[in-house]
């Protein structure tokens, strides 16, 4: 599993979702019921994992959504404005 979005917003994890859902890709979503343990701030960033297979067609699903500044560089991959 590769790490595709990291954020506190939770309408966005929402919206991602429903994206993913709609282009058929299997998605987990972490830290979303760690509300408990920090006070219900939000301070705590929510992660989206796709598989290590699904990661470049689910890239292409953000960006096509205009959400391709939210995708999570790392693991190699280094940000670049001309993605």
């Amino acid at each position: 599993m590769r790490e595709l979005v990291r954020t506190n917003n939770v309408v966005l994890v929402s919206a991602i979702g429903a994206l993913l859902d709609g282009a058929g890709i299997p998605y987990s979503v972490l830290d979303q019921n760690m509300s408990v343990l920090e006070g219900s701030l939000g301070i705590l960033p929510r992660r989206i994992l796709v598989d290590d297979e699904c990661y470049d067609e689910a890239c292409r699903v953000l960006k096509d959504a205009g959400l391709a500044h939210e995708i999570a560089f790392g693991a190699g991959k280094p940000k670049s404005g001309n993605d």
